[in-house]
């Protein structure tokens, strides 16, 4: 089951810092994980909307979207949002759980008006580069915070 949640909820907060400290240790670094800047009404509908996958009872993944053009780099058409804070537990990869909440952020983007999706991830993260590229996300010019990093690596899918 995948249910809406607000981004600040515990539940919520306790898989980003999951997120986080895997972003840590694959990246190395200070243990702070993805420093984009994000605020937690970034994904308060209308501008976004913040997802939980729930397997058992038990929180299993999340993600999100945040429309683009509000939060990031002036010229970004209106009807683009961001996918962030994507992530399954250890425990539940491989059993479609990623697939499933990567359709459910798609479907609720485009129900918000959204007509594009982006996203950046990293090359030491080659489990979720497959993931969307076997989704249809193609490669697009690195934008946003990581823009000039040598391992981020962006993508794009028209909805």
């Amino acid at each position: 089951m995948i249910k809406p949640t607000r981004y600040g909820a515990p539940v919520a907060r306790s898989l980003v810092a999951a997120i986080m400290a895997e972003l840590s240790e694959r990246y190395g670094g200070d243990g702070e994980g993805d420093q984009t800047p994000v605020e937690a009404v970034e994904f308060d509908p209308p501008e976004g909307l913040f997802l939980v996958a729930w397997r058992d009872g038990e929180p299993v993944g999340c993600g999100g979207w945040r429309t683009l053009s509000h939060f990031s780099e002036p010229g970004i058409p209106e009807d683009v949002a961001e996918i962030k804070r994507m992530y399954t537990a250890p425990a539940a990869r491989k059993s479609g759980v990623a697939a499933a909440l990567l359709a459910a952020i798609e479907e609720s983007a485009r129900e918000g008006g959204m007509r594009r999706v982006v996203l950046e991830t990293g090359l030491p993260q080659p489990e979720a580069i497959a993931l969307y590229e076997k989704a249809g996300y193609t490669r697009i010019p690195n934008y946003g915070h990581y823009r000039d990093d040598p391992l981020c690596v962006s993508y794009g899918r028209d909805l």
